[in-house]
């Protein structure tokens, strides 16, 4: 089967869209870009309209990104730190993103995590209950200290 071939103007166009629609970072507008058969040239050039017509930024990217991943999927810091990173994203995008999150809220949203979990675990041994509830926070990118912290004083 043939892939479909687009000008410059109608991929800028359809990228566009891509773009309003959510915030993207540069990687995946690239890729988007190369599974439509874009030649890198085009691509460099689309990219740079982008930009400029701000439809593509990557600050805008990571603070949304931040925000989203920890209030509708409760990821900690480590794992936001991490996706970003996988997309390429720069140190100073990151720590901008990781400043949409508030201290407070993220406390509580740890705390909140961390008693669901507690209740969830059906586990009578206080030593195999706490590393349960401690992977479960590890894998959703709490930090140790905090995950410790929080497992000792609710599980005794």
């Amino acid at each position: 089967m043939e892939k479909k071939s687009y000008s410059v103007t109608e991929a800028k166009v359809k990228l566009q869209q891509f773009c309003a629609y959510q915030d993207r970072c540069h990687k995946e507008v690239v890729e988007k870009l190369q599974k439509m058969n874009m030649i890198p040239e085009a691509i460099d050039l689309i990219v740079t309209e982008l930009i400029q017509d701000n439809f593509l930024n990557e600050e805008r990217f990571a603070r949304s990104f931040a925000r989203g991943k920890f209030r509708i999927k409760k990821w900690g810091r480590l794992r936001i730190v991490r996706e970003l990173k996988f997309r390429n994203i720069s140190k100073y995008n990151i720590d901008a993103g990781l400043k949409e999150i508030e201290e407070v809220d993220y406390l509580n949203t740890l705390d909140e995590l961390a008693r669901k979990r507690t209740n969830a675990v059906k586990e009578a041994n206080p030593f195999k209950r706490k590393k349960k509830i401690a992977d479960y926070l590890f894998y959703r990118g709490w930090e140790s200290h905090l995950v410790y912290e929080k497992i000792n004083e609710l599980v005794k």
